[in-house]
Order: structure tokens, then C-alpha cells, then sequence
């Protein structure tokens, strides 16, 4: 049932770039333009998943009603990891995208891109955390194990700008430790959640870094594989991802996006039901709530303390050179935080 539904998705997402192909190649290198100037067409940049063409296929309902709400060709600009998108992001090449915390605070700070949304959340949702698998047979199948022997273990992990797959296992359960995620264990996998996962159950790794959210999708997908892991660590909530778009928009048309995003699924009668299963899919069944860059500060927070960790758990060749790089950690947070809050002053 999954699979065939993603078909159906691919076949709308290979419309909707044949149809926007022209009014792709109009707008070139430059994407949104120059502040104040027309909007051609959104390249909207998609974080991969699972596959490039998965990840597409999810997102081109939303985008194909996106471009018939507002007026403007929207097409998935999908690639195959985390690295890619940061890449394309700074050469201007993405619009619009749905980001890790990580990421979104980078684009910000870079003056790039502007937080407009994030996902709605209501009470007694279960809540998004970064977790760690393992197969439920053969060692290691504990924390314990895990944690007690990190050389003898094959990890499989996130990018380092994934906020689940990286920074919070290290800033939460790693670091505290004394273990660093990129040298302690005997040998390293990079990829997706979902590339994560398969690893560990396939044999190719021991353990792996993942989320609930991209875990239980990752059921959906792969029940066989699925059956051979369980969690053996849960995290405490993590800075959640955001929807920004390019700074130099015209607000009026930055203001037309959000709109459509936070009404998006709130409808009601068999429209508002469409969009409604298409939030399903992209696991986010009560939609996007409206948002601003503030909505980053919990990301500048993990990060200077991840900072701050590395930063006294590494050698160094006097104590001044540790206060010399604390200093810096301190004064870079402080400048994130005076942008961040000012940004969101301004927006309300």
C-alpha cells in the first residue's frame, strides 16, 4: 500500500516538473531574484528522506497545491544528502525548503533564507526525539553495551548537520560520556534515517542514530527489517525543523507563503480532506503553525552547548588557549541570539 502510494506520488511529481520546466530555466542561477522583483518560480529544496525520488514524490502534492494557490510554478530541487542541500543553498540555487534546525539556522545567520513555519503541534502528541537502534538479537541490544565498548561497534549516523542523527546523540548521550561520535567507534556509515536504519538491520553496522518520526516511517516501508531493531535510547526533545524561505522575497509575497502553509489542511469538505492525508504523509497531520527566526533559538542554545563540551573535553596545549575558544563559543551564541531575537521582534 506504501509503495503504490508513492507512485501515485512520483506520477504527480513528474507532471508538475514538466509543467514548471520552462519557468524554470527563466529564472536561472538567480532563483527568487532581487528584493522587490517578480516572482517567476519557487525551487523548493527537499530534505532527503529516504531516496531522492521518495522524497520528491512526498512533497509534490503539497507543492503542486502550493503553485496553484499562489500563482507560481513550485519544483522539488531533491538531493541525496544533507551536504548536497547545504551546497545548493549557498549558491542560491533553493527558494524555499523544510530544513533541520541545523541547517536553518545556518541559511539565517548567512542571510539567505527567513523562518516563516514550522510544524503545528497540540497536546498529547507523541513527541519527535532523536533515538538509537539496535538489532533486538546478537550484541550489542542495550545501551550498555553500547556505551561500555563504543570501539567494538560499527556506527551508522546522520550528517553532522542532522539535529537527530548528529548533534543531539552527541550533546545528550555521546559527549557526556566522553565519547565522540566521529572517532570513538571502529567504523563509521553516514546517511538518511532511513539509510541508517537498513544498516543496522542488514548487519552492515551495530548501532545507528535515527528519530521516532523517521523510525515509525521507516516501519511502514521496511516491516521485515524494521522487526529486527528496537530503541535502546530515547532523547529529550530536540529543536524542531523549520520552513524558510529566500530573505530577499518581497515580504507581501514571503507574507502569501506562510499563509498558504499555515492554512494548508485547515479547511473544511473533501478539499481540506486531500490536504489533509498529504500532512499525513509528510508527518504533519495538524499542519504548519505560523513562525519566525526566534523559533531557532533552542538550535543556538544545543549548539553553544555542544560547543562548550568539545571544547572542555578536548586536549589543548595550555588553559588559555580553552578559555581563548570558549571566549569565542560565548561571543559567536550571544551574536546568534541578539539576530535571532531581533528577527523575531521585528516579525511580530
Amino acid at each position: 500500500m506504501v509503495f503504490s502510494r508513492v507512485l501515485r506520488l512520483f506520477a504527480v511529481a513528474l507532471a508538475l516538473a514538466a509543467a514548471a520546466s520552462s519557468s524554470v530555466a527563466q529564472v536561472g542561477a538567480t532563483g527568487g531574484g532581487k528584493a522587490g522583483a517578480p516572482v517567476a518560480s519557487i525551487r523548493f529544496g527537499v530534505l532527503p528522506l529516504g531516496g531522492t525520488v521518495e522524497s520528491r514524490a512526498l512533497w509534490m502534492p503539497l507543492l503542486s497545491d502550493m503553485s496553484q494557490a499562489i500563482g507560481v510554478p513550485v519544483s522539488a530541487y531533491s538531493v541525496a544528502s544533507y551536504e548536497e542541500l547545504d551546497r545548493a543553498i549557498k549558491r542560491d540555487e533553493i527558494d524555499m525548503a523544510f530544513l533541520s534546525a541545523k541547517m536553518a539556522l545556518d541559511a539565517v545567520m548567512q542571510q539567505r533564507m527567513k523562518v516563516v513555519a514550522q510544524i503545528a503541534r497540540r497536546p498529547g502528541m507523541p513527541m519527535h526525539r532523536a533515538v538509537l537502534l539496535t538489532r533486538k538479537t546478537g550484541v550489542p541490544n542495550t545501551l550498555e553495551a553500547v556505551l561500555s565498548e563504543p570501539e567494538r561497534w560499527r556506527l551508522a549516523r546522520g550528517d553532522s548537520r542532522s539535529v537527530t542523527g548528529f548533534l543531539i546523540p552527541q550533546s545528550q548521550l555521546f559527549l557526556p560520556r566522553n565519547i565522540e561520535l566521529e572517532t570513538r567507534f571502529r567504523g563509521e556509515v553516514v546517511g538518511n534515517h532511513q539509510a541508517t536504519a537498513l544498516a543496522v538491520a542488514n548487519g552492515d553496522a551495530d548501532v545507528a542514530t535515527n528519530n521516532t518520526t523517521d523510525f515509525e516511517r521507516f516501519k511502514e516501508q521496511f516491516p521485515v527489517e524494521a522487526a529486527r531493531l528496537h530503541i535502546v535510547w530515547e532523547s529529550e526533545s530536540p529543536p524542531g525543523a523549520q520552513m524558510v524561505v529566500r530573505r530577499a522575497y518581497p515580504p507581501e509575497f514571503q507574507a502569501r507563503l506562510q499563509a498558504f502553509l499555515v492554512g494548508y489542511g485547515q479547511a473544511k469538505g473533501p478539499r481540506g480532506d486531500a490536504e489533509r492525508e498529504v500532512l499525513k504523509t509528510l508527518r504533519a497531520a495538524y499542519g504548519y503553525a505560523p513562525a519566525d527566526d526566534s523559533a531557532l533559538l533552542p538550535e543556538a542554545l544545543l549548539e553553544y552547548q555542544l560547543g562548550k563540551q568539545r571544547a572542555m573535553a578536548a586536549a589543548w596545549v595550555n588553559e588559555a588557549a580553552r578559555e581563548q575558544r570558549l571566549r569565542r563559543i560565548e561571543q559567536a551564541y550571544k551574536e546568534q541570539v541578539d539576530r535571532l531575537r531581533a528577527a523575531g521582534g521585528a516579525a511580530r
